[in-house]
């Protein structure tokens, strides 16, 4: 499996046989080194409806045809603008795909989506995205402040990589994203959501060298961390 960043909160997960995009803040996002006109995934997740996180999905579900998994709300709006291959899901439900298991965790934080005319359209409960694929475990927070059921994933997952927002003002900090990680041990913390706007501006490299559980790791857009697959499912 092979796990990559791309700027903001965009994780692309490639599995043997599929390719998986989180959140995909493209075409806007100056950071972000895909192209939103020729990125083929399979399947788009959405943390929740905030414009720099369904970013381009619609142009790409549309283009491609590609599943998009979203907490219902937002699923159902999706639907209504012209997507038509939609999985809904919600907080603590799991399903098996063809190419994974995805489990919708909590999130604290908001999600709404503002249209081209500037309307609000409201979109349901944020979410953060546990992803189970070779036997291995990628966790992706989506944006989130700190909260104790943290400990409750940590302790019931084995995660790989987990994807956490440092940027504060409407997320985690770098001290509550600290804590978080020690909560979840993951074996690798990857901070986003940082410096894509002056409001969210932090330092990576400080962020991952207090890391006190588990490896912290910044990545650059396009950087990959490849997991080897669970030699019992070969």
């Amino acid at each position: 499996m092979k796990v990559s960043y791309h700027g903001h909160a965009v994780i692309q997960i490639e599995t043997e046989t599929h390719r998986i995009l989180i959140d995909p803040y493209i075409s806007e996002n100056e950071a972000c080194d895909l192209d939103a006109e020729t990125v083929k995934p399979d399947a788009i997740l959405l943390t929740h409806g905030h414009n720099d996180h369904v970013g381009d999905t619609m142009a790409i579900a549309k283009r491609t045809g590609c599943l998009v998994v979203a907490p219902y709300e937002l699923a159902m709006y999706l639907k209504s603008r012209g997507i038509e291959n939609i999985h809904f899901m919600h907080i603590g439900g799991t399903h098996e795909f063809d190419f994974g298991r995805v489990k919708y965790t909590q999130a604290f934080h908001g999600s709404s989506y503002i249209d081209e005319e500037g309307h609000i359209q409201y979109t349901g409960m944020p979410g953060g995205i546990l992803f189970y694929a070779d036997g291995r475990t990628v966790y992706h927070a989506g944006d989130t402040g700190l909260f104790s059921d943290m400990k409750l994933i940590g302790d019931l997952n084995e995660i790989d990589v987990a994807f956490l927002p440092i940027g504060d003002n409407t997320t985690m900090g770098p001290e509550d994203a600290l804590l978080a990680a020690d909560w979840i041990h993951a074996k690798t913390v990857v901070p986003i959501h940082f410096n894509t706007f002056p409001v969210i501006k932090q330092d990576p490299h400080a962020f991952v060298s207090d890391v006190r559980t588990g490896e912290g790791k910044v990545m650059e857009p396009g950087d990959v961390i490849e997991l080897v697959v669970d030699s019992d499912l070969e």
